[in-house]
């Protein structure tokens, strides 16, 4: 893949995390714990540390000073740069909007053959984080969560309770491609009371793409690049970029949040084209008994 063609293809995939302003907890980047880290605990990262230093050394290998011209490449390679890249709130305002510079969005950057997704799995495959093994993601993956009641004929997990732990498989082998398995199911409807504290710990068992998981408003899913028109329902309820496999293990990271409101939500890959394709399914806040 050419050089340019590639860069224009991240900056798209950048601006599909940054537009709508989501507070990421860090898929791939800047975990405290090491690759050897328990499953199931796998812990949320950081927008500085090991991530940012991964992310500089990552981009300046790759791209020099060419990617995007000399002041745009600054940028890119600073603090802001990053923490937006990483889908923070900090991109200039010219960077939101529907009409986006053309270097950004030209006819390169979605092209046949330029997947943002593949890129940034291969991007973001050796940075640091927790890790899984296949059959650690294999056990996680058909594993109850307490508390939990699963109903596999209507495809719906419910749980009770003020504390909630998911772990959510991202097209793992054996299922259909771009899905989520949860308890054994494919995209189930997911349940749990309003006020309830809510652990979603994702692992990208993709081989050659990247994946991520955010709990938005109910139509995300029917949008190419989702988080361009739909912030997150709740703080903290995004990751992104947990990149491919590689011999150390799947990327695993931990979504923190508070289902603070009740209502109809929905769970997605905000990759773009993922959710369309049909990584999604809903999320429903109820009334707490």
């Amino acid at each position: 893949m050419k050089r340019l063609r590639l860069a224009s293809a991240i900056a798209a995939a950048a601006v599909a995390a940054g537009g709508a302003g989501m507070a990421v907890a860090l898929a791939a980047c800047g975990s405290s714990r090491p690759s050897s880290a328990a499953p199931g605990s796998a812990g949320t990262g950081a927008a500085s540390g090991s991530g940012y230093s991964y992310y500089r050394s990552m981009m300046g290998s790759r791209y020099g000073g060419s990617m995007m011209g000399g002041s745009a490449y600054r940028w890119m390679m600073g603090r802001a740069g990053y923490r937006w890249m990483m889908g923070g709130t900090s991109a200039p305002a010219w960077m939101r909007g529907s009409a986006l510079p053309s270097f950004m969005m030209g006819s390169g950057a979605m092209g046949t053959g330029h997947d943002p997704g593949k890129i940034m799995g291969v991007l973001f495959a050796d940075a640091p984080g927790a890790r899984v093994t296949p059959a650690q993601a294999t056990r996680l993956g058909s594993a109850v969560p307490a508390g939990a009641s699963v109903d596999r004929s209507a495809n719906r997990i419910s749980v009770a309770g003020n504390s909630v732990h998911l772990v959510v498989l991202a097209s793992p082998p054996g299922g259909r491609d771009e899905t989520f398995r949860i308890a054994g199911l494919t995209n189930p409807a997911i349940s749990v009371s309003a006020g309830a504290h809510v652990r979603i710990e994702v692992v990208n068992a993709d081989s050659d793409t990247a994946h991520g998981l955010v709990v938005s408003t109910v139509g995300a899913a029917s949008s190419r690049m989702p988080m361009m028109t739909a912030a997150p329902a709740f703080t903290g309820a995004a990751l992104w970029f947990l990149g491919n496999p590689t011999s150390a293990g799947m990327h695993a990271a931990t979504a923190t949040f508070t289902a603070s409101k009740t209502g109809h939500y929905e769970y997605l890959c905000p990759v773009p084209g993922h959710a369309q394709k049909g990584m999604a399914g809903s999320f429903t806040v109820t009334s707490a008994a």
